[in-house]
């Protein structure tokens, strides 16, 4: 193919990929994820859950509501946490398969 008959990404598209890809790079942000995949958590729930410190938590939570991957709702002086990007939470899903079926000996080609 000639460069003129190759489709690109525009910077900004793939900055946000690398983000993404970035979030679900590092384990605690998985397990914080994944536990947001099944259930809307308060800072507290997620701590003690994922047996954390809750400045961790916040940490970490606070990452993935600047890259949208969660959102927040308050409810009197609580924050409760959600995913916010159907996406992501697919493919964090379709890793989790893969690695399960990985550790299963079921490696793929």
């Amino acid at each position: 193919m000639q460069p003129q008959d190759h489709a690109f990404l525009p910077p900004e598209l793939v900055e946000r990929v690398s983000l993404i890809f970035k979030a679900l790079a590092d384990p605690t942000r998985i397990k914080i994820l994944h536990l947001l995949s099944q259930e809307e958590c308060s800072v507290t729930h997620i701590a003690e859950v994922l047996e954390m410190s809750q400045s961790a938590v916040s940490h970490q939570l606070g990452f993935l509501r600047n890259i949208r991957l969660v959102k927040h709702r308050r409810e009197g002086n609580m924050l409760y946490y959600s995913c916010d990007d159907d996406h992501v939470i697919s493919l964090l899903r379709q890793a989790i398969d893969h690695g399960s079926h990985q550790e299963g000996g079921n490696r793929h080609a």
